[in-house]
This record gives C-alpha cells, sequence and structure tokens, in this order.
C-alpha cells in the first residue's frame, strides 16, 4: 500500500511517515503544495494523507485539482482547523475523510485502513478475484480456500493486479507501486518481471497459472 503524506510540519509528517512505514506501507512525503501537487499528480496512491494549510498553497486547492482530474487515490484530510465549514468543504470536494489536530496516529491508522476497506473490499477486510482472495488485515492470500505463502511484495504486486482486473498493467506502474519514486534510479524493470514470475509458479501449482497474462509489449493481465 502506498501513501503520500503531504504536510508541512516536518516533525508531523516524519512521525506520520514511520508509523505507517512500521505497518508494512511504503511511504512517500511532500511539505508544500508545489511538491504535494507534482507528486500527486505523476504518481498514483493508495491514499493521500492531506494538510489544508501548506506554503505555496491550500489543501482544498489541491483536493480539487484532483479530483477535477478525475485521480482516485483516497484523501484524509488532516488539519488544525475544526470549522464545520471547511469540514464540508473538504468532503463536497472529494475528500474520503475529515480529521482534526490533535490525533492519536492509531485513530489515523485505522480511518486509512477503513478507507481502503471502502476503497478495494466493499467495506470487508477481504478482497475476492474468482479463485483468489486477499486478507487486507492478515495479508495473507489463499487460492481455492488454500492458503498459499507469498512474499510481502507479492501480496503488494497480487493485491495491485486484482485493483486492476482485466486491465493491462505495466511494468512501470508495478514498478512504482511497489518502490514509489525510488524507481527513478532503478536502471531496469528485471524485478517486476521475477515477482510476476513466482506468482504465476504459484498461481499454475493450484491449477491457476493461466490467470497471470503476458501482453507482449504492454505489460500484465490478471484475467478473472
Amino acid at each position: 500500500m502506498k501513501l503520500l503524506i503531504i504536510e508541512d510540519e516536518h516533525s508531523l509528517r516524519e512521525s506520520i511517515a514511520q508509523y505507517f512505514t512500521e505497518g508494512g506501507f511504503l511511504c512517500e512525503q511532500a511539505g508544500t503544495f508545489q511538491e504535494g501537487i507534482q507528486k500527486a499528480d505523476n504518481f498514483q496512491y493508495d491514499c493521500i494523507i492531506l494538510d489544508i494549510n501548506l506554503p505555496g498553497g491550500n489543501g482544498l486547492e489541491l483536493l480539487d485539482h484532483l479530483r477535477k482530474d478525475k485521480k482516485t487515490d483516497g484523501v484524509i484530510i488532516i488539519s488544525a482547523r475544526d470549522a464545520v465549514e471547511d469540514r464540508i468543504t473538504g468532503l463536497d470536494l472529494g475528500a474520503d475523510d475529515y480529521i482534526t489536530k490533535p490525533f492519536h496516529l492509531s485513530e489515523l491508522n485505522a480511518r486509512v485502513k477503513s478507507l481502503l476497506r471502502r476503497k478495494y473490499a466493499a467495506g470487508s477486510n477481504t478482497m475476492q478475484a474468482g479463485v483468489l482472495q486477499l486478507d487486507l488485515s492478515a495479508k495473507t492470500i489463499t487460492i481455492d480456500n488454500i492458503l498459499v505463502p507469498f512474499t510481502k511484495n507479492e501480496f503488494e504486486l497480487l493485491m495491485f493486479l486484482v485493483t486492476n482486473q482485466n486491465r493491462v498493467v505495466s511494468r512501470q506502474a508495478i514498478a512504482e507501486h511497489l518502490y514509489g519514486e525510488q524507481t527513478d534510479n532503478f536502471a531496469s524493470f528485471d524485478f517486476v518481471y521475477s515477482h510476476i514470475k513466482n506468482i504465476k509458479r504459484k498461481l499454475k501449482e493450484k491449477g491457476h497459472g493461466d490467470m497471470l497474462q503476458a501482453v507482449y509489449g504492454l505489460g500484465y493481465k490478471l484475467t478473472v
């Protein structure tokens, strides 16, 4: 799961990033309006944690830009402003949730997980795609109701494919989902092929290898 934390207060931003990184999330950060909008435009995130007051602009303007641009990233607003008008404006512009400062990181974590359940699993803790069932809480996968071991990256990749089932996903999109902005420093995306190969082997061992297909010159597709 990828998070983008757009917050100008450095210590709070770092605390949120450390907390969610320890929880298994891939976290990226932005401290200004311009940096936040650049990353949100260039990458896809499962959830954006967005402050309203930012150097160089307003978080609500950034949210409005994302929704007008048809970006579907989940957004949770964090703000010291507790005015009802701000809450209504944020939700009307397309925010998924709104939490006021100060807050406990455990509460923010619960709200992020709730957003992800609504976004990917219709409010449940599990995602279903044919014979595949992914438990978002336990980070486990069953095939035909049989528990099959997957690495963390394989789980994240298979979840990404499930959320994009029956659509072709490029190797670059997969690399960015797994490693975020670090992909700019990679010489190649050969590691994507290795992960795909391992997932396909495990599916094949259960008689479902044809679910995951390579689309020549484009990427990969999970067919359900």
